[in-house]
């Protein structure tokens, strides 16, 4: 049995999330050169450790550049019990879809 990652795209991010949580798991120099407006850095690395900082009860939508690091940061969310989708296409495809971008920290 083959497992997907669930995904959302930029659209529908856009439309939805204001409903849940943003966590930006870039680092912090790559977060602070451009981010989604309100996204909490958390970084992949630190993930894991600061599960207590997300809300369990909304979503979670796992952004990072372009898609892949999010996928496997909402792959483990998803396995501790999380609703966590990753942003398809991450910041870049945020930036390229023209919508505001936040810069420093």
């Amino acid at each position: 049995m083959s497992h997907q990652t669930p995904e959302i795209s930029i659209e529908d991010y856009a439309a939805e999330r204001e409903d849940g949580t943003t966590v930006d798991v870039r680092e912090r120099g790559e977060y602070a050169q451009a981010h989604v407006p309100g996204a909490l850095l958390v970084p992949m690395g630190q993930l894991a450790s600061r599960l207590d900082e997300l809300d369990r009860s909304s979503r979670v939508h796992v952004i990072c550049a372009s898609g892949n690091r999010s996928k496997a940061m909402t792959d483990l969310l998803v396995a501790q019990g999380f609703d966590a989708v990753s942003v398809s296409g991450g910041t870049q495809a945020w930036i390229a879809s023209g919508r505001a971008v936040g810069m420093g920290l």
